[in-house]
């Protein structure tokens, strides 16, 4: 039965329009991942009031279905309430699910309405809503799509109390709104919301309605949706409304396959930190590895070092007509990533497709930065790449006796009071983010290849004095990257 859902699958992926798909943040859902996230339900008896919001063609539905067929489940009765907008698609999940009909105690609901307009009307108390929507379970593979701020989905959203900003976490919050106390949920999601600033909301939400018992994990970006193209860092999680929270399972496999799987458990406290204000969720890079901790000399938050970080200002496509490809009279220097590297700052670079300098003048003003040593971090990089944080020392004996600096949107500055830092801290600011074991605790929380100012003012940074030293040690000799950990294990007692 599977693998005709999959044939049918792997044919709608090629030959539904890409316009669409995009517009409704569709993604298919392959078996083998169906199949896994419906073992993931504990066995239960009674009535399932099953919800499968995006069901697209079924798969999801069917393999929990399949799973209740063959005995994985001793439920009476499954009513599915299985929710598609697309009605292009709607045919083929009614074939998918016309399999299933005639199980004793089933009945199936394919409502062609918006889910999350439905859910909220429900949710808001809304006397003429007309369907009872309340769940035992539900799976489900959400759309991935950005919701306008000012859309009708958001402030409907807003209306029930849930504030995010995408379709997939709007569709996730909204599955936990619906399910009763002690139901469970299963999504396959990405990693972007377990940090940083816009899925704030969303993450206290689950933290607040759920516990969280199961978390998967792709060791490979590409494998899982390869199919369709999609490039974000997916993780598979098992919540339970109202729950208690207890240890958390993490598990990882290379790909759909689940062949090599691995899992381990860990203390919650591991993954959401007493007290953090964010509540970042701290994933380990491994199922087998140990929770990586920031070296103990790293308690310090900026505001403590007298350091901020920003997004760099200059948004080119804004300032277009004040960007000039080389630099002339009236321009000062313009820093990208690419101006960056290993070896250091290599800047102008004349070959280079991005422009190297932008004009001074009232207009742009606001966006420089006074010449001086800074530290960037570039905000973009990829899973497969050995470092999500790459951090350069920004020295300005390279710029020819410039007296303003321009840093482009995709570079993340160090700065103090929006002035350059003492050329020792620059050194030893960088010297401590480029440390394999501030990386490797980075990527617990940052599941996706973005790495954004707040996530940087949420770490902890040793002493400025301590920064100061490492500095000092770092302009005298180039230190391999593991050189590093030990240097600051070092200084601890120094």
């Amino acid at each position: 039965m599977f693998s005709n859902i999959e044939k049918k699958r792997l044919q709608l992926s090629k030959c539904l329009d890409a316009t669409k798909k995009s517009q409704l943040g569709q993604f298919f859902t392959p078996a083998r991942i169906a199949e896994f996230m419906a073992s993931l339900f504990p066995d239960a008896s009674g009535t399932c009031r099953l919800l499968d919001a995006g069901a697209g063609m079924g798969a999801l539905s069917a393999a929990f279905l399949e799973r209740w067929a063959s005995g994985g489940f001793h439920f009476d009765q499954v009513i599915l309430d299985a929710f598609e907008i697309d009605k292009s698609l709607t045919p083929h999940l009614y074939d998918t699910l016309q399999r299933y009909i005639n199980l004793k105690g089933f009945s199936l609901n394919v409502i062609e309405r918006d889910f999350i307009e439905e859910a909220t009307r429900h949710l808001s108390g809304d006397m003429f809503s007309g369907r009872e929507l309340e769940y035992t379970h539900a799976i489900l593979n959400p759309p991935y799509k950005k919701i306008r701020s000012n859309s009708v989905q958001r402030l409907a959203l807003r209306r029930v109390g849930i504030e995010t900003v995408n379709l997939y976490s709007a569709f996730v919050a909204l599955a936990i709104a619906l399910t009763i106390p002690g139901g469970h949920i299963i999504a396959i999601i990405p990693r972007s919301f377990c940090n940083g600033p816009y899925y704030r909301s969303f993450r206290r939400f689950i933290l607040s309605h759920t516990s969280i018992h199961r978390i998967h994990l792709f060791d490979s970006r590409r494998k899982p949706f390869k199919d369709d193209n999609v490039l974000q860092e997916t993780m598979i999680i098992h919540m339970q409304r109202s729950g208690v929270q207890g240890p958390v399972i993490i598990s990882l496999s290379d790909d759909e396959s689940f062949s090599d799987i691995e899992k381990t458990e860990y203390r919650f406290e591991d993954l959401v930190k007493p007290g953090d204000p964010e509540n970042f969720i701290h994933i380990p890079m491994s199922s087998h590895g140990r929770i990586v901790e920031l070296p103990s000399l790293a308690r310090h938050s900026l505001d403590e070092i007298g350091l901020s970080v920003s997004t760099g200002p200059v948004v080119d496509f804004r300032l277009r007509e004040y960007l000039h490809q080389l630099p002339e009279e009236g321009t000062v220097p313009l820093l990208y990533p690419a101006h960056f590297s290993n070896a250091g700052i290599m800047w102008p670079i004349k070959e280079m497709k991005k422009p190297n300098a932008i004009e001074c003048n009232d207009i742009t003003k606001k966006w420089l930065f006074p010449i001086g040593y800074y530290c960037t971090v570039r905000r973009f990089s990829s899973k497969e790449e050995r470092r999500r944080i790459v951090a350069n020392v920004v020295d300005p004996d390279i710029f020819q006796g410039a007296s303003l600096l321009g840093f482009e949107n995709h570079l993340n500055v160090f700065h103090e009071q929006r002035k350059g830092m003492s050329k020792k801290l620059a050194w030893g600011l960088a010297t401590y983010l480029n440390a394999p074991i501030v990386d490797d605790y980075f990527r617990q929380f940052n599941g996706h290849t973005q790495v954004n100012a707040t996530d940087l003012r949420c770490l902890r940074y040793p002493s400025r004095e301590k920064l100061i030293r490492l500095g000092e040690l770092a302009m005298e000799r180039t230190f391999d990257p593991y050189e590093i950990n030990l240097q600051l294990e070092a200084l601890k007692n120094d």
